[in-house]
């Protein structure tokens, strides 16, 4: 049966917290608190039918009001990175939060996953959800425009979690919306992800420079350790990394209709999850920067490697570079990306 129940998570700012769990016949929960829109677990059953959380975070709001590597946020509004923390919309040239060296990363410091936003329960036949909504006003971070985003989770009884992203502005600007859950599909605080099996349906990638910003060149995965199109361990070809994945794939996608993005499969306990998204690109992450000194939900601590993202976005510093796809948004116009993340094993 699908249902939905609202908990008090906590307070920031005086504003009430919610905690938003989403429940489906399977047994499969989600959690989801309008602070950030953070995912802050989500269970999810075995080959045996047992249930583990396999997203990383916290129990308590407190955690995630301190400083963490986004854990299950909503980043905006540009995920990834804009490089020299600039760019040009019709000749005018804006600063946003320079927050990673010269660079600008998720969305400055006030960005969209320490943000509350205002929520409204969704329920209907087919699913139950939470519909998140926040007012970024002209000027945040340097952007540009008010902009108002919308962020819908819902949950079905085929276990696939949807997100839906939408905004729109009353004046130029960018936007590229994610969420930066960092999954492990054995659990969370089980170890490393090393022998889960990665396929990614991309061909090409954008190589970086030494701040992991794009040079604008599309690049073949094929011999090379980037190459997914063939199911592989992530830990298969780490010893050509320097710091495991962090790299943005190209997505072989016509754009409006949801496509097959990624699949990962976890082989101990059989546990498997599909994305499917309408984003031009993907950013694989191993998490590299985790290094044992947080304490997950389950009191183990997450060491490097603990987990993978997959985040489906525009790719890095589009503003700057007129050859990829356009993150730029204007009057009159909405952005809109899905991303579905179905669950299976």
């Amino acid at each position: 049966m699908l249902n939905v129940n609202k908990d008090l998570f906590g307070e920031v700012d005086g504003e009430k917290v919610w905690l938003f769990t989403l429940r489906n016949s399977q047994g499969m929960a989600v959690k989801v608190t309008n602070y950030g829109g953070i995912i802050t677990s989500c269970l999810v059953p075995d080959k045996e039918g047992n249930l583990a959380d396999v997203v990383l975070g916290f129990n308590e709001l407190r955690g995630y009001l301190g400083d963490h590597p986004y854990f299950g946020a909503v980043v905006g509004r540009y995920a990834n990175r804009i490089g020299g923390s600039k760019f040009t919309l019709n000749d005018v040239e804006y600063h946003v939060t320079q927050n990673e060296g010269k660079n600008h990363l998720h969305g400055g410091n006030r960005h969209f996953g320490n943000v509350v936003w205002t929520a409204e329960e969704i329920k209907d036949d087919s699913a139950v959800g939470v519909k998140l909504t926040y007012f970024s006003k002209d000027g945040e971070e340097g952007y540009p425009g008010n902009l108002e985003a919308t962020v819908a989770y819902r949950l079905n009884n085929d276990n696939e979690l949807s997100v839906e992203y939408e905004a729109v502005t009353d004046k130029p600007t960018v936007v590229n919306l994610t969420n930066h859950s960092y999954f492990n599909l054995r659990g969370e605080g089980s170890g490393d992800v090393l022998e889960h099996e990665v396929e990614i349906n991309s061909k090409l990638y954008t190589p970086v420079d030494d701040g992991l910003i794009p040079t604008g060149e599309l690049a073949s995965v094929s011999n090379t350790p980037l190459d997914f199109k063939s199911p592989a361990k992530i830990g298969a070809r780490f010893d050509q990394l320097e710091q495991g994945y962090d790299h943005n794939y190209v997505l072989n996608n016509g754009g409006d209709e949801l496509s097959f993005a990624a699949r990962v499969f976890e082989p101990q306990s059989n546990r498997m999850v599909e994305v499917f998204t309408t984003a031009p690109g993907m950013q694989f992450f191993t998490a590299g920067n985790l290094d044992g000194s947080i304490i997950g939900k389950a009191g183990q601590p997450y060491e490097k490697y603990a987990a993978f993202c997959l985040e489906t976005q525009h790719f890095p510093d589009s503003p700057n570079r007129p050859e990829f796809p356009s993150a730029t948004l204007n009057p009159g116009e909405t952005y809109r990306h899905k991303t579905v993340f179905k669950f299976s094993v």
